[in-house]
């Protein structure tokens, strides 16, 4: 069975954190430093623009190489944050300039405050669905100053300019994207629009509109009225929040109107489907994008997109299994349904019989069950391990999140799971 792993995908190789490589000039005046997500500056005669920080890690070091650079030291007029996520965020202190002015969508505090609230929640699946990221400690100068959240920003509301030397940067929200508070900067008089992370962290794969380790739903719609109003600007050189600049109008043009079309094809097929009578679990069977839509590697499969856009528009409930309205979950009466199916033995000799016969779902229920029943029974976990390893050859290393969580459920079959009891798991 092929093997594949999350550590090869090209989300890890996107996201590294190789603070011994210096900048890069893209263009003329704008300079980016690559990380976990990319940093960029734009000078003007009379000052530099940062667009997006780093994390609190990266910071200086990204300050460092701009400045080696150049030549000369940075004179920071302003700092645009192009969503609230601390990989964009975390390294403004680095950047802050006497004068210096802070720009955010108007959102943008509610959406830090927010993060802040459940950060004990989200550490730990931070932590499975991202371990393959830099783990290098922190500068000593990063370590002994006190982190502080970004001040006295300047809130954007619909389209604004600011001009620095004579260079205007239209920012433009685009709520659709990672955040609800992503702007894309624009700059006309060079054709060249930088927009973070706001396509997601993969340049031409299906925006991760859910994120497993926890998230509010993104918006296919809206991620579609935003990539018209990206398209609408014709620009030459679109900067992200990770791999290369991309160059050229056709080529720009011609990728995002795919992913335009990817995403609201998914969307469209997916609400006619709940038109015509179909359930959830079907369409996220049925929806396939056709060939020519085809995106490249990404966060997710498009099952997960299609269960989004379902989501967002009617929330939790399917109008199903009136069980789903109450408190008690099915896993509370496996282990009797698994008592009256002969034990544990005898479902994961079942779940063997339903992968084999290429079923890999269906045997991924029935040995949930019996893993709910009995953690420490062996045929139960070895089927299990098999199971993640069909489902991992299936995604073809294409789908970064699905590959890290069904590779951190294979380790977890190489121990007994009786301390750590099947379902109750942390994060």
């Amino acid at each position: 069975m092929a093997r594949f792993a999350s550590r090869d995908h090209r989300f890890e190789v996107l996201c590294a954190w190789e603070p011994e490589k210096p900048a890069e000039q893209v263009a003329d005046g704008i300079l980016l430093s690559r990380g976990i997500s990319s940093a960029y500056v734009v000078t003007t005669p009379d000052g530099d623009v940062v667009v997006n920080t780093g994390t609190r890690l990266e910071g200086d070091r990204h300050r460092e190489r701009f400045e080696q650079l150049l030549g000369r030291p940075l004179s920071v007029r302003a700092i645009v944050f192009t969503q609230d996520h601390p990989d964009h965020v975390g390294g403004w202190q680095a950047f802050d300039d006497p004068g210096v002015q802070l720009l955010a969508e108007a959102s943008f505090p509610a959406g830090r405050a927010e993060r802040g609230l459940l950060k004990t929640f989200y550490r730990p699946r931070f932590r499975r669905l991202m371990s393959g990221f830099s783990a290098a400690p922190a500068p000593a100068e990063v370590v002994d100053r006190p982190a502080r959240e970004p001040e006295d920003l300047v809130l954007v509301e619909g389209r604004a300019d600011i001009v620095v030397g004579g260079t205007t940067f239209e920012l433009i929200p685009v709520p659709g994207g990672e955040t609800t508070n992503c702007l894309a900067v624009w700059l006309p008089e060079h054709r060249v629009l930088l927009v973070g992370n706001h396509m997601g962290a993969l340049y031409g794969a299906i925006p991760n509109l859910y994120t497993l380790r926890g998230d509010k739903p993104r918006s296919a719609r809206q991620f579609v009225a935003d990539l018209e109003v990206l398209l609408d600007l014709d620009a030459d050189l679109l900067l992200t929040g990770h791999g290369d600049p991309v160059r050229g109008a056709d080529t720009i043009r011609a990728d995002l109107t795919r992913l335009r079309d990817a995403v609201r094809f998914i969307h469209d097929e997916t609400l006619r489907g709940m038109n015509d009578g179909k359930d959830l679990h079907t369409l996220m069977r049925e929806v396939v994008l056709p060939p020519d839509l085809e995106p490249a590697s990404g966060r997710g499969p498009v099952s997960w997109y299609v269960r989004t856009v379902w989501e967002e528009y009617t929330g939790w409930f399917q109008h199903d299994l009136t069980s789903q309205l109450y408190a008690v979950p099915a896993r509370a009466v496996w282990p009797e349904v698994v008592e009256l199916a002969g034990g544990a033995d005898r479902l994961a000799e079942r779940a063997a019989a339903r992968l084999a016969a290429g079923e890999a779902e269906q045997a991924l229920h029935l040995v949930e069950m019996a893993l709910v029943a009995e953690p420490e029974n062996r045929a139960a976990l070895d089927v299990h391990a098999d199971v993640l390893d069909a489902l991992i050859a299936r995604t073809g290393g294409q789908t970064y999140d699905e590959l890290v969580w069904l590779e951190t459920e294979r380790e977890r079959t190489r121990e007994s799971y009786a301390a750590d009891p099947y379902g109750n798991r942390p994060g």
